[in-house]
């Protein structure tokens, strides 16, 4: 799996919080550097950048959070955890921690996010690293949009159904199996009966005009960025991947034998390719 051992100081751990427009947040720093911030994506939460981290604090100021309704920080809070929702998030959480022009690595929906902030937003960056993420149509798989057009009759699933659909989900963006405890910390945010809502919720409020609304500004980024892809990604093939490179004037970084999860599939891989990115700018 590529892992990386444990932080010689500190692991990955949530002990801020912070109350944003959407609700309660849960956040962690930890490291020397240049601000260094992750975002996460869907179904997953800051626990995923937990391999990464270790190896990366001797270079970096890292910081870290759970969106909105995504593993520990609130679900259910005063708005709807959309993709707008979480670009101003974002934006909040660089003025909460006085970040003006960070480094940031994007995962997945954290792509479209991350993105929204620079472009829609104004916030600078000074580079960014999109890895496997969602920010160009069309995106979702079939069963994504089947869940979205039926979200009530999977909220009636009993617990135990659920928590096998949630696992066989995660399981199926991966080519690399997990290690046993990552799959399950991965999987226990979503099997709560709250956590049952928030998972759903996210399919219903998927909306392609929510990236749609960046598209044409893709050739305007003001900061250096590298596009990194598990090339054997289930979920957003490649192709993706090169498409959202090109619109950007980039180069892509592939990733072979790699799913849509880098940092638990071959955490080692994705720190070398953060760290060569650093060295080329």
């Amino acid at each position: 799996m590529g892992q990386i051992g444990p932080s010689r100081s500190r692991m990955w751990h949530l002990d801020e919080t912070y109350e944003c427009s959407a609700g309660l947040v849960r956040a962690g720093r930890c490291g020397q550097g240049p601000p260094l911030v992750l975002a996460h994506g869907w179904p997953w939460s800051s626990f995923s950048w937990h391999r990464i981290i270790p190896a990366l604090e001797d270079s970096y100021h890292l910081h870290w959070y759970d969106m909105p309704g995504f593993g520990r920080s609130q679900m259910g809070g005063p708005r709807a955890p959309a993709l707008d929702t979480q670009g101003d998030v974002f934006a909040e959480m660089l003025n909460h921690w006085q970040l003006a022009k960070p480094l940031v690595l994007a995962h997945d929906f954290g792509g479209a996010v991350t993105l929204r902030a620079h472009l829609l937003a104004g916030r600078d960056y000074g580079h960014l690293t999109l890895m496997n993420v969602v920010a160009m149509r069309p995106w979702g798989s079939d069963f994504f949009n089947h869940v979205g057009q039926h979200t009530e009759a999977f909220l009636g699933l009993p617990q135990h159904i659920h928590a096998a659909v949630v696992e066989a989900y995660i399981k199926g963006a991966l080519v690399t199996d997990l290690d046993k405890a990552d799959l399950k910390a991965t999987i226990t945010p979503w099997i709560s009966e709250e956590g049952q809502v928030a998972f759903y919720a996210q399919f219903a409020l998927a909306d392609e005009a929510l990236t749609s609304a960046f598209e044409d500004k893709l050739a305007d980024m003001r900061c250096p960025v590298t596009v990194l892809w598990g090339e054997d990604d289930p979920w957003i093939p490649i192709a993706r991947g090169q498409a959202l490179a090109q619109a950007i004037g980039t180069v892509l970084v592939p990733l072979p034998n790699v799913g849509h999860l880098p940092q638990l599939e071959a955490p080692s891989r994705v720190v070398e390719a953060i760290k060569t990115a650093k060295a080329g700018h």
